[in-house]
């Protein structure tokens, strides 16, 4: 296990080694190199016996009432350098992976979503986790600010496209994540001169 300051990662891991999904926690301190270039790191590579295998990214993101007790939003922005990177380790790994941001929201003891969604409890805090391709994310992606470079998804499209994390583990993977694949799983070539 990876000592993560960050909650949402360290929430996200407890959930797959509670779960007992094969993965590997990636070392956020390196950044991967290919063709000369920086590649922002993943957060984890998880195993999955029904579909692909992912590539992860976890974002924790807040959810925001907009009536207290009545409607809410997501919050789903990332970086474009969030979004190029996914894409580009999803290139490198090759087939049979998909890269993914799993958004992961740490809910309040209040919230309306404690009795609608299936939550994840770690250390007294309640979180959600939902993932949503990053193919599917860029397609439908919105500039959210120039200045800090970031994306977003609309709610309506991110209701759409997020799928809730245990539907993996369950088995019931939504399609677009489960075509069929014939080479075996492969790990880009490594660089020689790191470890």
């Amino acid at each position: 296990m990876v000592i993560r300051k960050n909650h949402y990662e360290s929430a996200f891991e407890d959930y797959l080694r509670s779960e007992k999904v094969p993965y590997v926690a990636v070392d956020e301190k390196r950044r991967a190199l290919a063709k000369e270039a920086s590649i922002k790191s993943l957060d984890f590579i998880v195993y999955s016996a029904h579909g692909p295998n992912l590539l992860i990214d976890v974002k924790g993101r807040t959810e925001i009432f907009d009536v207290p007790n009545r409607s809410r939003r997501w919050e789903s922005w990332a970086t474009r350098e969030d979004i190029a990177g996914l894409q580009q380790w999803q290139e490198l790994f090759g087939e049979g992976f998909v890269s993914s941001l799993v958004f992961a929201y740490q809910l309040p003891p209040d919230s309306i979503s404690n009795n609608l969604e299936k939550v994840y409890e770690f250390k007294d805090n309640l979180y959600a986790f939902y993932l949503v391709s990053v193919d599917q994310y860029r397609d439908k992606m919105k500039p959210r600010s120039d200045s800090w470079q970031t994306v977003y998804l609309q709610q309506q499209d991110f209701q759409q496209l997020r799928q809730p994390v245990e539907v993996l583990i369950e088995g019931e993977a939504p399609a677009e994540l489960t075509e069929e694949f014939t080479e075996e799983c492969r790990f880009p070539d490594a660089d020689s001169d790191q470890d």
